[in-house]
């Protein structure tokens, strides 16, 4: 087997299409049981950042309005049906549990065997282990806690006030949504937010504006996007929908506090207030966990050391997906094709590499 490519999200189907029209053999492996699930496993609520006309991979256009948001679940279905009309070499099911060094490539572990493989690409996106921070032990267990990976909807919900825990994306969109019914406070920094777009006025114009820096502008190649690079990984990125507006109009209370304790069971801000909820939603992200891939190079930042997908010190090792790989677009559909076609390229490139020196010690 030539490449293995872990994870049937948009960043290894499309390295994977990419790879079949270079004429090179993959197969892309999935723990999950069916493509797309994991876009269907977020809350209900959830849609995209970016419009229909931004979230399509080549060969197949994203079905429904350009300039409509689309939610989770349409991408989940999109993506099972990109597999199917490319013929992608997709296995489902199978969970890979270690990659390590053998020979001049690599052995493959999975949950039904091993796999040989020449290189490996690891398109398992950036967000891997849900974060909950210690306190939460020592809260009182009549309260509800959920990670965002373990939300759905408002139905979860006990009765009484709500704490979410983080001010990025999922927090402002979670606390908006249980402000309908519930006394909702939101504790954490907000980063900013995008003034325009998603929805609002001017929206269609701005939409295209926003595409354009996130391909082009904020990239490892510029020094705006080199310092964002590191906020979006580590400190939330800015707010896109809902605005700060809208989650105080909805009665959201904004507390621009961390959540450093607790007392009697109740969770404690950094300047000591004690809030009495009932429920927790922690949307604290994730934190990475790279032990299984033997002798992966890490960066000061804890991610992989690599230069668009490619880990010069590990040759034949390859990353797809995560957050700020080359752009502000890499970690969304936008940027998972042009991504997914340099990776792909640097691989054709070195097989043919390979194969000329075999021809030439012959």
């Amino acid at each position: 087997m030539s490449t293995v490519i872990v994870g049937a999200g948009q960043a290894g189907l499309v390295t994977a299409y990419h790879l079949g029209r270079l004429g090179q053999p993959a197969v892309v492996l999935d723990a999950r049981d069916r493509v797309g699930d994991s876009w269907r496993e977020r809350y209900d609520s959830l849609r995209l950042f970016s419009p229909g006309m931004a979230d399509g991979l080549p060969g197949l256009p994203f079905p429904g309005p350009r300039h409509e948001f689309p939610t989770a679940r349409l991408m989940g279905d999109y993506l099972e049906q990109y597999a199917a009309a490319m013929e992608l070499p997709v296995r489902t099911g199978v969970r890979v549990e270690r990659v390590s060094r053998r020979g001049g490539g690599f052995t493959v572990e999975t949950s039904q065997g091993e796999l040989d493989a020449d290189d490996v690409v690891i398109a398992t996106g950036g967000h891997t282990r849900p974060y909950v921070p210690d306190l939460a032990r020592d809260l009182d267990p009549v309260i509800l806690q959920l990670h965002s990976t373990g939300y759905r909807n408002p139905s979860q919900l006990q009765a009484g006030p709500v704490l979410v825990v983080g001010a990025s994306h999922s927090g402002a969109d979670l606390a908006l949504e249980a402000a309908a019914e519930h006394e909702t406070s939101l504790a954490g920094k907000i980063h900013g937010q995008i003034p325009v777009g998603n929805g609002g006025p001017g929206s269609v114009v701005a939409d295209h504006v926003i595409m354009f820096a996130a391909m082009h502008v904020l990239t490892l190649r510029t020094p705006v996007g080199r310092r964002l690079a590191q906020r979006f990984r580590h400190h939330g990125a800015p707010l896109e929908r809902p605005k700060k507006a809208d989650l105080e109009r909805a009665g959201v209370v904004l507390l621009p506090h961390r959540v450093t304790g607790t007392r009697d069971g109740l969770p404690v801000l950094d300047d000591g207030r004690v809030l009495d909820v009932r429920n927790v939603l922690w949307c604290t992200g994730f934190r990475e966990d790279w032990s299984w891939i033997e002798g992966l190079p890490l960066a000061e930042d804890g991610y992989p050391r690599q230069q668009r997908g490619v880990v010069d010190d590990v040759e034949g090792l390859y990353f797809m997906g995560l957050p700020f790989q080359y752009a502000a677009a890499s970690g969304l559909v936008l940027g998972a094709s042009r991504d997914g076609r340099y990776v792909a390229e640097h691989i054709a490139a070195r097989r043919g590499a390979q194969v000329s020196a075999g021809a030439a010690a012959t």
